[in-house]
């Protein structure tokens, strides 16, 4: 199955209201990691749904960004994303990524004279900067207890 990138706009306040009403009823069952049952009611009809320990996972994750008032993007890891919606992914521009791509900092394939960038891809880079922001960020947090500010000292 070829599963499109789905995106839902920034909730409504109602909808995230629902959203976290939600999500903190159902983490107190999402935290056994476990397949989850669930019945679904609709007028006068029940039926039980049983959905997947993942995919409760990423049901938590969704209901969270919602309850913070985020639009959400779903895209299959086995997507080939264009330059647009690999910069969107990155939070970057198309030019900047287009530099990357030459610079060949993130694999991808040419179809004609487009490029194509792999989910995969495009994540594996996001996790190794990221990466390197927390190496960063800890050395300077070590570097500045090291110097001992002596706010405070006579």
């Amino acid at each position: 199955m070829n599963m499109m990138a789905h995106r839902q706009l920034p909730p409504s306040a109602q909808e995230a209201a629902i959203a976290r009403a939600s999500g903190q009823l159902l983490s107190r069952y999402a935290r056994s990691k476990a397949p989850l049952k669930l019945r679904v009611t609709d007028g006068e009809q029940a039926e039980p749904i049983e959905l997947p320990a993942g995919a409760v996972a990423l049901l938590m994750d969704i209901l969270e960004a919602m309850a913070a008032g985020q639009g959400v993007t779903i895209i299959p890891e086995n997507a080939e994303l264009t330059t647009v919606q690999a910069a969107d992914v990155l939070n970057v521009s198309r030019p900047f990524l287009i530099k990357l791509l030459d610079e060949q900092k993130i694999p991808h394939r040419k179809v004609g004279k487009h490029r194509r960038i792999r989910m995969e891809d495009v994540m594996a880079y996001k996790a190794s900067i990221n990466a390197e922001r927390e190496s960063v960020l800890d050395q300077l947090a070590a570097e500045a207890q090291e110097q001992d500010m002596g706010y405070g000292k006579p």
